[in-house]
């Protein structure tokens, strides 16, 4: 059975994270998976200490480092257990019904990798654990993720609630294509108005792959508003939910689509960091 994977890291937005995956539990009817992944620390045992120092003094000193490390280690496990025990008791009490928790040692993505025949949707924070709730900035793993994951993610950017409507970043690409067949036939958004926006050029052809991607929806019982407004892609979408109080924002992510740059790629951070929404990537 595939999971929905939460990615908890006792952040100032693992509350958000966990409750957006409840509510992606539930619309998905998917048991939830809060996973917790401990990564190497950067360590300095390794460091030349011989300078000026004895031998003696040297290996006293590797020694200390070393139980430092362990002390360390031990430490980061039990917080991460906590952090996943008090997100499993507020998913609880948000309606959860099916919950694993599940905490590995390594790198995220590679985790992320390992699970990826048993997701369904990944769900993580824009903001790591070591940024506060205001940095202008987003967490090291949002670009790596969207780049190695072929599930789709949905990333918090700020305390979540359930959307009542979303938004389509289109742009007639074979992302975008594969983005509205997924959205078509998954019943995460199933129920929510949808507003599917193009920007550019209104031509014939545009118009036309703009149609049929509304009419794929339609067909799988989305209702639909669908709009080509002239200008470039970031202006348009950000300007297009502001005015329209859009609540969730989803778009395709794949090689040489224009959408992809925006949000895989050189202007990821100035997209994600800007926005007030939820974010959902679709490989």
């Amino acid at each position: 059975m595939t999971n929905i994977i939460a990615c908890i890291d006792g952040s100032v937005l693992s509350e958000s994270v966990t409750t957006a995956s409840v509510w992606a539990a539930k619309q998905m009817a998917c048991p939830l998976t809060l996973l917790h992944s401990l990564e190497e620390e950067v360590t300095r045992t390794d460091e030349d200490l011989s300078g000026s120092i004895g031998f003696g003094s040297r290996e006293h000193l590797l020694d200390e480092l070393v139980s430092l490390d362990a002390q360390r280690a031990k430490l980061a496990l039990e917080h991460g257990k906590l952090v996943l025990e008090n997100a499993k008791a507020f998913a609880l009490k948000a309606g959860a019904k099916q919950i694993e928790l599940l905490q590995r040692h390594g790198d995220l993505i590679e985790t992320l990798a390992d699970l990826e025949e048993e997701t369904r949707l990944i769900v993580i924070g824009r903001l790591g654990s070591n940024h506060a709730m205001d940095a202008h900035t987003i967490g090291s793993h949002i670009e790596r993720v969207a780049r190695a994951s072929h599930k789709p993610i949905l990333i918090s950017v700020d305390k979540f609630k359930a959307p009542t409507n979303f938004m389509i970043a289109y742009d007639g690409r074979e992302a975008a294509d594969n983005a509205i067949a997924r959205i078509a036939q998954s019943p995460l958004l199933l129920g929510l108005p949808c507003h599917l926006v193009m920007a550019g050029d209104d031509t014939k052809e545009r118009r036309a792959k703009l149609e049929e991607a509304q009419n794929i929806l339609e067909e799988e019982g989305f209702e639909v508003t669908s709009v080509i407004q002239p200008g470039k892609i970031y202006p348009v979408l950000t300007q297009y939910r502001k005015d329209h109080n859009i609540e969730l924002m989803a778009m395709g992510a794949y090689a040489h689509s224009k959408v992809r740059q925006f949000f895989v790629g050189s202007n990821t951070t100035k997209m994600i960091i800007e926005s007030d929404i939820p974010l959902l990537i679709l490989r």
